[in-house]
């Protein structure tokens, strides 16, 4: 069955679920109201796609709903991507987790709460993965400062802005190729 059929089937099973569709270069995106999550997640799991890739955020600053969190999932049966979209509010910025449906999404929703502030209703372990418990910041939030935030803990974190120039990662402008501008791509030149 060709992939574009897979995709037809799913989006005629899940009916009024599916509040958009988008179709760009091979790749299908589905927007659902965050309510349907879990019921679409476990129909598409059960129709063969076994593999969640990937689960990100969003940040549209400034927008209403302000968050969406893209899930990138995968057939191994049929070869097709598949994109869920769910848009969330700023007032209720919380799902139901899909962690009991892949266990791969536990770390990925974990991520999402410590560096976006969503929450993951039902999420076996939510607490912060990469930043410190009682951090009151969510970094990854278009509000917040370039340079970080003083931090009151000297053996965690900074204890103040980083600066934003002269740093190990700060390329230069110029016409020079990524590879010979970027810093981490130098070698030595005794090499």
């Amino acid at each position: 069955m060709a992939v574009t059929d897979v995709i037809t089937r799913l989006a005629q099973r899940l009916g009024d679920r599916v509040k958009e569709r988008t179709d760009f270069r091979a790749e299908t995106t589905f927007v659902l109201a965050g309510d349907d999550l879990r019921a679409v997640a476990q129909l598409l799991k059960d129709s063969s796609f076994d593999y969640l890739l990937d689960i990100s955020s969003v940040d549209n600053y400034g927008e209403e709903p302000r968050f969406e969190i893209v899930y990138e999932l995968y057939s191994m049966t049929h070869g097709a991507h598949l994109r869920l979209k769910l848009r969330v509010s700023e007032d209720s910025p919380a799902v139901d987790t899909i962690s009991d449906i892949w266990p791969t999404a536990n770390w990925h929703e974990r991520e999402i709460w410590d560096m976006m502030g969503l929450r993951f209703n039902n999420h076996p372990d939510l607490r912060r993965i990469l930043m410190w418990e009682g951090y009151p910041y969510f970094p990854l939030r278009k509000e917040f400062p370039l340079e970080g935030k003083p931090s009151d803990m000297p053996d965690v974190a900074f204890t103040s802005a980083a600066p934003m120039e002269g740093g190990p990662f700060v390329t230069q402008p110029s016409t020079a190729t990524t590879k010979d501008r970027e810093p981490r791509a130098r070698r030595p030149i005794d090499e």
